[in-house]
């Protein structure tokens, strides 16, 4: 499934995507913060993406809730027109996932099926990247629902106020 996904997506989204939540992490350009959201803009190659860390974050292991080390959590959409990419859908979990596994996203009751490589899910097609965008455009929160390669259960929570903004201005910072 990962290999179909990556056939999809290309190669080199995946590991654009990878950079992008590292570069995020480094980068000190922020441009723009809307209320939840951040959105960041590099110059060189030409990338601009729209962030948020979750606002409640639940992890279990066989039903009981636990406390685990997780590094940074993140949604972001990202954008790098050098390789064409325009809004692709990234959940960065601060884990290692399952190998196979998917994580569940859900918005304003629709679920989702985000694919996952290493500590990163992401949507099979650019169609469910702008599906995922539109619906988190109309909803008040995001939940992401994963398996860490040790078992546990996550839940990460997103607020989406603020997302439209954000999502619009790294779009428009990366147009053409």
């Amino acid at each position: 499934m990962i290999l179909k996904m990556m056939k999809t997506c290309g190669l080199i989204s995946a590991l654009t995507l990878a950079g992008a939540a590292t570069a995020q992490q480094q980068s000190e350009n922020r441009v723009a913060a809307t209320s939840d959201w951040a959105v960041y803009v590099e110059a060189s190659p030409r990338e601009c993406w729209a962030v948020s860390a979750p606002v409640e974050t639940l992890n279990t292991r066989d039903g009981a809730a636990v406390d685990v080390n997780r590094g940074d959590i993140q949604m972001l959409i990202f954008y790098r027109p050098s390789d064409n990419i325009a809004g692709q859908v990234m959940f960065a979990g601060g884990y290692p996932f399952a190998p196979g596994s998917t994580v569940a996203l859900t918005i304003g009751g629709t679920n989702y099926e985000l694919f996952t490589e290493g500590n990163f899910a992401w949507p099979a097609s650019p169609q469910d990247d702008a599906s995922i965008i539109a619906a988190m455009k109309r909803g008040a929160d995001a939940t992401a629902v994963g398996r860490s390669s040790r078992g546990t259960q996550t839940s990460d929570k997103f607020s989406l106020i603020g997302f439209t903004a954000a999502v619009d201005e790294a779009a428009s910072r990366c147009a053409g």
